[in-house]
């Protein structure tokens, strides 16, 4: 059956998943609980209640339930995008000369441009269902904020998006967007929050961090009746919706015959990589099959190559519980480099238990040799990848020149988040040689680990 595998696998309608899979059911070691930063005690579900959704915060606590079913308004908003495609790259691999086969699954075929409108949609509806106004979040590159607009514009919902300062300079565009579909767009630190103009004061020239982000939209959150705070990465409940990505992927591949030695994704805060990879870890904590899953991140925000696996703050301001992840510190503020979204301290709870377990392996590349890679594969598959997403490209590529190497046909699968056409800037620096590269040193990050709050547990 190999010989007859398309360019582009689609399942059909009556194909697609119904349920989203929580692959905390399967693990062993259960993700270390959200801490209440003034008890330090595990977060109760009333105490959640002032910031998240009822419905979320009961997908966020449970530990047990293995499949969620996908309420049929999201099912049918699902419909206009997925599935989305599994493309076998045959271009790349004839440009590499690789005996390696290269599939990538695409979610950029959707306005948003990325996989983060599996999830907004679904927050969004059940902030609507609670019969709110409205929602705030953050956003880094843009493509959650892009995301979360449309979704808030399908539901009639006000949506305020605080975005990282130097995103909101770069992408001028990515900005638009949101506006156009509604919401309201304030550059992070701003003086609009208490927590912005404390950040301000103490580092004037900072060009912000999703950390910051997250802290203005909770304050703002916090302040307006009829809102609730919303999240695109990290958290449990959002890793779960996007499992719709790797539950996709896990029956295309099965539809043609087809077992991944290798699957590989980029890793900021976790949300396309724990959506991508969660069924197939399953398999692996169920004892089924195995497979290498590598994690990408950036040199400059490197979560767990480089953090340290504590309890720590989820944004700046020190405002949000305490999680159990790979973090640099809730302090550290990255490099204004291209690295699209994965620019947040820490790593999602669930990946960093998986991580530190074993079940995955993790590697950080440099901004040029991300942009050499999204370059080369531009111009053979004819995609212009968001930065993000080029992170998996490079180490996709590499792999298949091990390949080349040893004569091994690997299955390498990787998810490509989305589309890069709002991160020209960083494609207009790296095409006139002005793109360098920088890597934080022990000394910056021995500096944000001494801030770690003291936690024993």
């Amino acid at each position: 059956m190999a010989d007859k595998i398309p360019y582009k696998i689609y399942l059909e309608e009556s194909e697609l998943p119904t349920a989203w899979y929580n692959v905390r059911s399967d693990m062993k070691n259960k993700p270390a609980p959200l801490l209440n930063p003034g008890t330090l005690e595990p977060m109760k579900a009333e105490e959640l209640a002032g910031v998240f959704c009822d419905d979320l915060i009961q997908q966020e606590l449970d530990n047990e339930t293995a499949y969620f079913p996908i309420p049929e308004e999201i099912l049918k908003f699902y419909k206009m995008y997925r599935p989305s495609p599994l493309v076998r790259a045959y271009c790349l691999e004839e440009k590499l000369q690789t005996p390696a086969k290269i599939y990538y699954k695409f979610e950029g075929n959707n306005t948003s441009g990325s996989h983060k409108l599996n999830s907004a949609i679904a927050q969004a509806y059940y902030a609507k269902k609670q019969g709110l106004k409205g929602v705030t979040t953050e956003t880094g590159a843009g493509q959650w904020g892009t995301a979360l607009s449309m979704a808030c514009a399908y539901f009639g919902l006000d949506c305020q998006v605080y975005m990282v300062k130097v995103s909101y300079e770069q992408k001028p565009f990515r900005r638009e967007v949101m506006r156009t579909y509604g919401a309201t767009v304030t550059p992070s630190p701003s003086t609009t929050t208490e927590i912005g103009k404390k950040i301000l004061a103490e580092h004037p020239d900072t060009t912000g961090s999703l950390g910051c982000a997250i802290s203005e939209a909770v304050e703002a959150e916090l302040k307006q009746d009829g809102y609730k705070y919303v999240l695109g990465s990290v958290l449990n409940q959002v890793l779960l919706h996007q499992t719709v990505i790797g539950l996709e992927t896990k029956a295309a591949l099965k539809k043609y015959d087809i077992h991944p030695d290798i699957i590989i994704g980029c890793a900021g805060g976790g949300s396309n990589l724990g959506g991508l990879v969660s069924p197939f870890v399953g398999d692996m904590l169920r004892g089924e099959d195995q497979y290498r899953i590598i994690a990408v991140e950036p040199a400059s925000c490197p979560s767990f190559t480089r953090g340290r696996y504590a309890y720590d703050f989820c944004d700046t301001g020190k405002v949000c519980p305490l999680a159990k992840m790979y973090t640099l510190g809730s302090g550290f503020i990255p490099s204004p480099n291209h690295a699209g979204g994965l620019r947040y301290h820490g790593m999602s709870p669930i990946l960093s238990q998986l991580y530190h377990d074993g079940y995955m392996e993790a590697v950080s590349v440099e901004q040029t040799a991300v942009f050499d890679a999204a370059t080369q594969f531009a111009r053979v598959e004819g995609i212009l990848p968001a930065p993000e997403s080029s992170h998996a490209i490079r180490v996709a590529i590499d792999e298949a020149l091990k390949c080349k190497e040893t004569g091994e046909e690997k299955t390498i699968v990787f998810g490509l988040t989305g589309t890069g056409y709002f991160d020209m800037v960083a494609y207009e620096k790296y095409n006139n040689g002005e793109m360098s590269d920088y890597v934080p040193t022990d000394a910056d990050l021995e500096k944000s680990f001494a801030e770690l709050p003291k936690v024993d547990k």
